[in-house]
């Protein structure tokens, strides 16, 4: 338990002074000060490096500075000069350094040799690359089929090591995926896909200037994405409509503070970063999106009354759509009173919202993990993209819809084939090009594999980067899962709590940063990463390599297939040589990489363009398709009850302001005004009370749900905070234990760690149990 911590409101705006000085000491803590700023003004520059943090896009007119604060924090988290090397492992067992805080193990630096698993000793011992590849090779050879193997990929990739690493996957024999977008934003992709036919943002970077409303939905920029405050404080200054949909009151949705404008600093000013905000509960955008389209109709017909000019864009919709007719008698069926209750919101909000969205002819509509973390993630895409046809608000500028992702290239890895149900033409193109039998069976996605895994049926995991251990839902039966394999192997620059949940046999294999000079056979080399934009830019290492045993993913995945594979489909050691070889392959399979390795010479890079934006739908119809859903009729199912009656509180897992993904940079979460401490439960105050509690005092955590399972985490420190009645905030992976495994969205499988019922208990008398033992 953590007595440390310290509750103190933060008053200051997002970004500004506040931000330089965690940097500043971001930079401090790096030990390698020189380094880091060396990097840092290399990141996001032409002949630099792509960021390694988020992968929002970039301003050809952003300025000397191109990184934000958490990027600033990612780049120097990665120039670290600390080691854990051989001699490290040697001090510590597995079993203790499983004791360990998530922040400690990352915090102890880079990775410096390949090491492997001994279980009598419990410790890692140094190994060679060739033994190391040996023994992967031999393991994934034993294996009775191919799909007995996992292959995990972090969005950190570049696209080079995630074709490469497809490639040698189906060359294997399996497409079996789980992947970090499978976490994520895998119902933007489903929704979007069979609605517009294109399961990417339509909009440019250029469309935020141009753009008369933005709608910010489930999305917390200041803190996940905070190069984004400044189009939204610049659309705010020049009258343009922001729109935030968030049910806590996040900082960088409130006020901005610019770091590179000196007068503001000085005077230590700062502007809005929204017109209106609208906190609905958890689960209630489809509600609120039912809504604005029912104001519409109703508005539309007063219209036609009227003799009036329309609502809806009917050139569009003739034009360019279909289905209408079903979606609005589903609009009419559905009864105010529930969209209310369930959107959490009163009419006149709804009304107001539904206003500024019809009184704006262009309309970019942004969301994040908060749609897409709930059981109906995919009808409430789908509710967004109606909004938005009703007014043609698809394939003009300054209007669209904008998924915003989350990792630099995890856009990207699924753009290069990282898919566990690959379209028919990608597999297609793979089997005439590299001329083998590609797998057509759909491979497992992040939950299918825990549950392979746990029942036998996976008994290798391999993972190029990431954290699948804490970033995966159901912390105890994950960790159990992955302990039932053969072997487990690990690409990574940093200690994480993946390398201590090990198989029976366990490779970490350390890898070069994002900022390191990759040096092949031919010279320095460029990857290539993909951002929310659909740019594709190139990234050059800038800095010495943390240790010479260093390899490059590329150079890792072609060390693997080489020793599973031999010389087939490809040379790897040829392609891995020179990387535009690697663009090469890519340029023959993937459409819109035509001349890759001309086309990434171009100052930031080229855009890989986008059908739906050009008012061309890849759907059946060959038109956008109006879903006709219904509300679910209770976001609260039977499942959650579990026996013990109605949930106290709903819990969402989110971040603090020192994370990113699983990677904690420190133990403060600045905007929030928590100082110290992780364990920590955000809560209505006077739902704290009347639960029996009062702020400060310590509860455990127990999530309803009806396998029966105990999922419990303990001493969390209930924390008074500005939330709508009957919602809580956690952070994860802490909270991760409270997610069912079985607990997912409809087709996406998404876990639903935005909607997680759960009861309050007094504090367990041992104190908090912490996430990595339970």
């Amino acid at each position: 338990m953590n007595d440390k911590i310290r509750i103190r409101p933060y008053a200051g705006p997002a970004a500004g002074w506040g931000a330089l000085k965690s940097v500043a000491q971001s930079w401090l803590a790096s030990a390698n000060g020189i380094k880091s700023l060396r990097a840092l003004l290399k990141t996001n520059q032409q002949n630099g490096f792509d960021c390694p943090g988020c992968a929002w896009g970039d301003s050809p007119d952003s300025g000397l500075v191109k990184f934000c604060e958490n990027g600033a924090k990612a780049v120097n988290w990665e120039v670290s000069a600390r080691s854990v090397d051989p001699a490290f492992f040697a001090r510590h067992t597995v079993t203790e350094l499983a004791k360990q805080s998530d922040y400690w193990l990352e915090y102890q630096g880079r990775l410096t040799h390949p090491m492997r698993y001994d279980a009598e000793s419990d410790r890692y011992l140094e190994t060679s690359w060739d033994d190391a590849f040996a023994l992967v090779a031999r393991h994934l050879q034993e294996l009775d089929s191919p799909n007995e193997a996992e292959f995990y990929t972090s969005g950190r990739a570049s696209n080079e090591a995630a074709f490469l690493y497809q490639l040698f996957v189906r060359a294997y024999g399996t497409n079996n995926f789980p992947d970090c977008s499978n976490m994520c934003h895998e119902a933007s992709g489903i929704g979007m896909g069979e609605s517009l036919g294109v399961g990417k943002g339509t909009v440019v970077f250029d469309d935020f200037e141009k753009a008369d409303a933005i709608f910010v939905i489930g999305q917390n920029p200041g803190t996940n994405h905070p190069r984004m405050l400044e189009p939204l404080r610049e659309a705010v200054e020049r009258g343009a409509q922001v729109v935030c949909i968030n049910p806590l009151r996040e900082r960088g949705l409130e006020r901005f503070q610019h770091p590179q404008h000196p007068l503001e600093m000085l005077t230590n000013g700062s502007a809005l970063t929204n017109t209106a905000y609208f906190r609905p509960a958890l689960g209630g955008d489809m509600a609120l999106m039912r809504g604005i389209a029912k104001f519409l109709l109703t508005w539309e017909r007063e219209a036609t009354e009227q003799g009036l000019e329309p609502v809806f864009d009917h050139a569009f919709i003739e034009t360019h759509t279909s289905g209408l007719g079903d979606y609005l008698a589903a609009v009419d069926a559905t009864p105010w009173e529930h969209i209310t209750e369930q959107s959490g919101l009163a009419l006149d909000e709804i009304e107001l919202a539904a206003k500024m969205y019809r009184r704006s002819e262009r309309v970019i509509m942004c969301w994040a993990m908060g749609v897409t973390q709930h059981r109906h993630s995919v009808p409430t895409v789908q509710e967004i993209v109606n909004v938005q046809l009703l007014r043609g608000n698809v394939g003009k500028p300054g209007a669209g819809l904008s998924p915003v992702r989350g990792h630099s290239n995890v856009q990207g890895d699924r753009t290069m084939g990282i898919n566990e149900q690959p379209p028919e033409w990608f597999l297609d193109a793979l089997e005439q090009r590299f001329r083998f039998s590609v797998p057509r069976d759909p491979g497992d996605n992040a939950v299918q594999a825990i549950k392979a895994m746990e029942e036998g049926r996976a008994k290798v995991f391999v993972a190029l980067g990431g954290n699948f251990a804490q970033a995966t839902p159901d912390t105890p039966r994950t960790h159990a899962a992955l302990r039932q394999c053969r072997l487990t192997v690990n690409i990574a620059t940093k200690l994480n709590r993946s390398h201590l949940v090990t198989g029976q046999d366990s490779l970490i294999l350390p890898c070069l940063g994002r900022t390191e000079i990759d040096r092949q056979a031919t010279g320095p080399q460029g990857v290539t990463v993909e951002d929310s934009f659909s740019m594709v830019h190139i990234s050059y290492g800038q800095i010495e390599p943390h240790s010479p045993a260093l390899r490059s993913e590329p150079a890792i995945i072609a060390g693997m297939a080489k020793a599973v594979l031999g010389n087939h489909p490809i040379d790897w050691d040829h392609v891995v040589g020179d990387y535009g070889r690697i663009r090469v392959l890519v340029s023959d399979i993937v459409p819109g990489f035509e001349d890759f390795n001309d086309r990434i010479r171009h100052p930031g890079g080229f855009h890989l363009g986008n059908a739906a934006a050009q008012c061309l739908w890849n759907t059946g119809s060959g038109k956008a398709q109006f879903s006709a859903s219904q509300l679910p009729v209770s976001l609260i199912h039977d499942g959650m009850h579990n026996g013990a009656g109605k949930p106290d509180l709903i819990l969402q897992t989110l971040r603090s302001h020192d994370q990113y993904n699983t990677t904690l940079y420190g133990l403060d979460d600045r905007y929030r005004g928590v100082f110290g401490a992780r364990d920590v439960i955000f809560a209505n105050e006077a739902d704290i009370r009347l639960l029996g509690f009062k702020p400060g005092d310590r509860a455990d955590l127990v999530s309803l749900w009806e396998d029966g399972r105990e999922r419990r985490v303990s001493g969390f420190m209930l924390v008074a905070y500005d939330l709508p009645r009957g919602q809580a905030a956690a952070y994860y992976p802490e909270t991760n234990p409270l997610v069912p495994l079985d607990s997912y969205g409809d087709r996406s499988y998404t876990p639903t760690s935005k909607f997680i019922a759960i009861k309050l208990e007094p504090a367990s008398p041992t104190g908090r149990i912490p996430a990595q033992l339970s």
